[in-house]
């Protein structure tokens, strides 16, 4: 047995069966591919997929309960060479992180610069895309770190640990009626709405704010970006509802901004890591540049936790 045959086992399940798509992420032919599944289901002596022909279209019984064996143990030998690069080179290496637009636009910046010039010879890569995306980045180890908002929460393989609380804002053109009066759902629900992409920065509270008064409100563009937000905004295309801190004065010249707080309630930023996996000294620095509350000690802590055990104090 071989982590090459575990790679491919697993490799074969993310890329739902299909083995062009797992020779192509394993930089293998799919020949080989094959030949290392047959050998490891030799080895075990049990059918690991259920197969119609030559194309695997499933895991078997046995196949399912042997896969988060083959996960822990791929975990542990990436987490095995992260500990030893972490003594030959304790500053050196690669940080990845994913982070939504508007975590990585409006709220890294200041860490990701403390971070570089703590750690000059660490690479960082930055990825963005959806809380969904993210997450499917963490658990494949794709990224280290991962920044988004509660849906981070939503996966047991990781952990996700509570930042910051945000709330939204809505943005309008200088003269437009809604700086007239108090901002209500009501006022709201009378203008063509722009704002994020269902899943993204707090949808579903603006959601849930408008079903919970009984009210449609009328979003005729969203996105998955403050910028974009903002840029149709400017054009008077609708009202935009953003993250509060997407809104900057001395550069939004051109807009104003409502405090909608009071009507979308409080939203929460996360920072996950995946469960069981092996951070080294750097990582836990990023961390704590980015969210002081997180600490090594109880980011540790927390790791070991079980699922849904965690006791966040923050």
């Amino acid at each position: 047995m071989n982590f090459q045959q575990l790679r491919s086992m697993r490799e074969a399940v993310r890329c739902n069966f299909n083995l062009t798509d797992v020779a192509n992420a394993l930089h293998t032919s799919q020949p080989g591919v094959s030949r290392q599944i047959r050998e490891l289901e030799e080895e075990l002596g049990i059918e690991l997929f259920v197969r119609a022909g030559k194309r695997l279209t499933g895991l078997t019984e046995p196949g399912a309960h042997v896969l988060p064996i083959v996960e822990r143990l791929l975990l542990e030998s990436s987490n095995l060479k992260k500990a030893g690069q972490e003594f030959v080179g304790r500053e050196n290496g690669l940080l990845s992180i994913a982070a939504t637009h508007s975590q990585a636009r409006y709220a890294m910046p200041t860490a990701v610069q403390e971070f570089r010039a703590q750690f000059p010879d660490v690479k960082l890569h930055l990825h963005q895309g959806s809380p969904k995306q993210i997450a499917d980045m963490l658990i494949s180890g794709e990224a280290d770190v991962g920044i988004a908002t509660e849906a981070l929460g939503d996966y047991p393989e990781l952990v996700a640990l509570p930042c910051f609380r945000w709330t939204h804002s809505v943005i309008v053109p200088p003269g437009h009626p809604l700086l007239d009066s108090p901002l209500t759902l009501e006022s709201l629900a009378r203008f063509p709405l722009i704002t994020y992409d269902t899943g993204l920065t707090g949808r579903t509270h603006i959601d849930g704010a408008f079903t919970q008064r009984g009210l449609a409100p009328n979003i005729v563009l969203t996105a998955m970006d403050a910028d974009v937000i903002k840029t149709y905004v400017q054009l008077n295309m609708g009202v935009g509802i953003v993250a509060s801190i997407a809104y900057e004065a001395e550069r939004d010249t051109d807009l104003r901004a409502l405090d909608a707080g009071s009507l979308f309630g409080i939203n929460w930023t996360k920072l996950a890591v995946r469960r069981g996996s092996y951070l080294r000294g750097y990582v836990f620095a990023f961390i704590e540049s980015f969210a002081p509350t997180l600490n090594r000690a109880l980011v540790e802590k927390t790791l070991s936790d079980a699922p849904g055990s965690e006791n966040y104090d923050i």
